[in-house]
């Protein structure tokens, strides 16, 4: 049951489902990765899906 007064929507409520989130693929590991909120404003700078893929780089991508 929901909680009420507390500001907050009840669990699962307003959120956007996980196939509508824009995907992107790590230029380090290749593995594809989704959109976080912590990204939202230098999502087009974004190359990596991690901080370990970030300080490995891209030179490691496998195609």
């Amino acid at each position: 049951m929901a909680r009420r007064g507390h500001g907050r929507p009840a669990r699962g409520v307003g959120r956007a489902g996980k196939g509508q989130l824009p995907e992107k693929t790590c230029a380090a590991c290749g593995r594809p990765f989704e959109w976080r909120k912590k990204w939202e404003k230098v999502w087009n700078e974004v190359k990596f899906c991690s901080d370990r893929c970030r300080k490995r780089g891209d030179s490691t991508l496998k195609t």
